[in-house]
C-alpha cells in the first residue's frame, strides 16, 4: 500500500475556504479511523480532526466549528473541509491513520491563509 496523497491547498484570505482531498487506496485506509494533521513551521505535528469507518468525528477546540470532515470509502477519499479560515491556520496538511503511521506520511498539501 503507498502513502495517502493530498491536494487542495493553496492561497486564501481570512475568512475563507479549502476544501482538502487525500486520496487513500487500500484496505488499511478503508478500515481504519484517518486523521487530519497538519504542521506548521516551528511547531510540531498536530492532529486536526478523525473520523472513525462510521463516520464519528472528533475535532480540537483550535478548529472545531470550523473544519469538518467526511470519508467516502467508495472512492478511497477523505475529506477536509474548512471553513472561516485564520493566518493561524497556516501549514502543511496531511492525512494518515489514527494513530498515523510513520510510513504512511505522504507530502502533504500547503494552506496558506494570509490576505
Amino acid at each position: 500500500q503507498v502513502q495517502p496523497v493530498e491536494s487542495g491547498g493553496g492561497l486564501v484570505q481570512p475568512g475563507g475556504s479549502l476544501r482538502l482531498s487525500c486520496a487513500a487506496s487500500g484496505s488499511i485506509f478503508r478500515l481504519k479511523t484517518m486523521g487530519w494533521y497538519r504542521q506548521a513551521p516551528g511547531k510540531q505535528r498536530e492532529l486536526v480532526a478523525s473520523i472513525t469507518i462510521r463516520g464519528v468525528t472528533n475535532y480540537p477546540d483550535s478548529v472545531k466549528g470550523r473544519f469538518t470532515v467526511s470519508r467516502d470509502n467508495a472512492k478511497d477519499t477523505v475529506y477536509l473541509q474548512m471553513n472561516s479560515l485564520k493566518p493561524e491556520d497556516t501549514a502543511v496538511y496531511y492525512c494518515n491513520l489514527w494513530p498515523a503511521w510513520d510510513r504512511y506520511w505522504g507530502q502533504g498539501t500547503q494552506v496558506t491563509v494570509s490576505s
